[in-house]
């Protein structure tokens, strides 16, 4: 999966491409990804053909979506990525 640039997904990840497992077939209609992205939506990570696979709100606190399950990867002693900067947000707000 590409990351782009600057983006939430792409600091978390702290690199430009990651690896992730999908477990099932849906996914996001690539006819919506110019419309999501005119309505402030960001699509921060894609798959090799494109696919949206991240989507994220910039001027929101913590709103990233995602079209896997990051948890599948994530121990007490080794969280994902992701679900780390989710808890530094939460920590952040309170």
């Amino acid at each position: 999966m590409f990351l782009r640039s600057g983006t939430r997904a792409a600091l978390l990840y702290d690199r430009s491409e990651a690896v992730e497992d999908y477990y099932c077939n849906y996914g996001v209609n690539p006819d919506y990804h110019r419309r999501l992205e005119d309505r402030g939506l960001c699509v921060s990570g894609v798959g090799g053909a494109g696919e949206i696979r991240i989507v994220e709100i910039p001027e929101h606190p913590f709103f990233l979506g995602t079209l896997f399950l990051p948890q599948a990867r994530s121990t007490p002693t080794s969280p994902h990525p992701l679900l780390r900067g989710y808890a530094a947000a939460v920590a952040a707000a309170r």
